[in-house]
């Protein structure tokens, strides 16, 4: 049985019929079609195919998150289901844009949003953003963890993965906080959207572009060290 209907499929189709690049859905499972297929990979699988079919611009590249370790590895894929959106075509990029669980409910209008970003590259960012990522030195890992009924997570994870779009020093992820509760607790995420940038910094709620940029550079390089320790030690303490 299909997982999008028809409606929704003719707005999809519309919405994706100017993209200016091919786009890549690869989607890492685990025993595909078997009994041993993780929880909701098949669902995700199918979903990321649905879409496609409405492209010719997307398609889709099913791993496995096993059998394929190495590719996972290089996609810094650490968990499944899990979807890394790429641009195909004449310029490929990968730009770190990462979604792990399903993008369902609210979340499934980020993955269109994202195919779009990711097939443009245009990010929207203001300049003294762009002029402030230039100022980073180090790799930045950005989680935001959402659920399939919150109406504001999306503007936070479509956040996130504009500024990595922006700059290759930063990765950023969609994590369905249900499918993957070990996190969720690690994390204390008791609401969402909750951002988590280099594992230290939390952020509650989808705030503007101006206060997570003011989040991610008032840590300095001895800041960030010392809560990276305090964090480390609360972890296994």
């Amino acid at each position: 049985m299909a997982i999008l209907n028809d409606n929704i499929k003719n707005q999809v189709r519309e919405m994706l019929a100017d993209l200016p690049a091919p786009v890549r859905l690869v989607v890492f499972t685990q025993g595909e079609g078997g009994a041993l297929e993780c929880e909701m990979c098949a669902e995700t699988r199918e979903l990321a195919e649905e879409v496609a079919a409405l492209s010719d611009k997307v398609s889709v590249e099913v791993r496995d998150f096993v059998k394929d370790s190495e590719v996972a590895e290089t996609y810094g894929i650490d968990k499944i289901p899990a979807i890394a959106i790429v641009r195909d075509g004449e310029e490929p990029k990968d730009y770190g844009v990462r979604l792990y669980g399903i993008p369902s409910g609210y979340e499934f209008g980020t993955l269109i949003e994202d195919i779009r970003l990711v097939s443009s590259g245009e990010h929207g960012l203001s300049e003294k953003t762009l002029e402030q990522l230039a100022q980073l030195k180090e790799p930045v890992n950005i989680q935001v963890f959402v659920t399939p009924t919150c109406p504001y997570c999306p503007r936070a994870v479509l956040l996130a993965h504009r500024l990595a779009i922006a700059s290759d020093r930063v990765t950023a992820a969609m994590v369905e906080a249900t499918e993957f509760p070990h996190l969720a607790n690690r994390y204390q995420v008791y609401g969402v959207p909750r951002t988590v940038i280099n594992d230290v910094i939390h952020i509650e709620g989808a705030v503007p572009e101006n206060m997570l940029m003011a989040k991610l550079m008032n840590v300095t390089d001895e800041e960030f060290m010392k809560l990276a320790r305090q964090h480390w030690e609360a972890m296994v303490s």
